[in-house]
């Protein structure tokens, strides 16, 4: 994928010029969702997310094809999952790929630094929780999300594959929202990669499980590709990804001086 244009992962390297709007945790979600308001309530919080995902679209429109990582916060420096996922985001930059992570600690922070390690793109999604998840010291641009399914969206948006890499219920929610969106054939079949056998087999034997009763379709589990190396989930994305959806020959959107890009 050496032949994506330098252009792009440039503009990617450089920090969001705009500021980072400082927001506080909201009961708006909480409000919305314990069912009907006033008009005038529901416009407002309509408004907030039309605006959060306008930002969005503003800040990543020009970050060049990503790959998302998805991982727990909680995992240590010293741990070998850390460890993987830094030489998964080192691996992915070299690919020519932005890393594009939930912007915390732990997992998320290990596949950001590893982009920097080799001068590669940077991207965090962050997002603003009751006990403040912060951003990590190694993105080129960060966005902060006061709504999780305006940051899922964007997560998936940009991206032309997954990486899962061991995680708790925040990490399966994103590999689960990745599978029935392609299940469903809402996104195109981008590969998913879970790295880790031993951690994730009670995830796969459930799986299976489910798939003798007749709840998940074979052709289902077929799309995951579990797998213990880094080396070998480059080589699939790149045959399943690079490969396949052609994106060394991908346009790239053009900057409009005329709406401040």
């Amino acid at each position: 994928m050496g032949a994506i244009p330098d252009e792009s992962m440039a503009a990617a390297a450089q920090p969001d010029s705009a500021p980072v709007p400082v927001i506080g945790p909201s009961r708006g979600e909480k409000r919305f969702l314990a069912g009907p308001r006033s008009r005038r309530s529901e416009l407002r919080f309509l408004w907030a997310v039309v605006r959060e995902f306008l930002r969005g679209f503003r800040v990543l429109h020009f970050v060049g094809p990503c790959v998302s990582v998805f991982g727990s916060a909680r995992v240590a420096e010293s741990s070998p999952f850390y460890t993987l996922a830094r030489e998964m985001g080192a691996g992915l930059s070299r690919q020519g790929f932005t890393v594009l992570t939930g912007g915390g600690p732990g997992i998320m922070e290990a596949a950001n630094r590893g982009a920097r390690d080799v001068g590669g793109s940077s991207v965090g999604c962050n997002i603003v929780l009751p006990q403040e998840q912060q951003a990590n010291a190694y993105l080129d641009k960060m966005l902060l999300c006061r709504y999780f399914f305006v940051r899922k969206v964007l997560l998936i948006k940009y991206s032309y594959a997954f990486v899962i890499m061991p995680g708790g219920i925040g990490t399966l929610d994103e590999l689960f929202e990745a599978l029935t969106l392609i299940q469903n054939r809402k996104i195109l079949d981008f590969p998913v990669v879970v790295i880790g056998r031993q951690y994730w087999q009670p995830l796969l034997t459930l799986l299976t499980q489910m798939q003798q009763q007749g709840m998940v379709a074979a052709v289902d589990l077929e799309l995951l590709t579990y797998t213990d190396s880094v080396a070998e989930a480059l080589a699939h994305i790149e045959q399943h990804a690079v490969v396949k959806f052609k994106l060394a020959r991908l346009s790239r959107p053009r900057r409009r001086w005329w709406l401040g890009e």
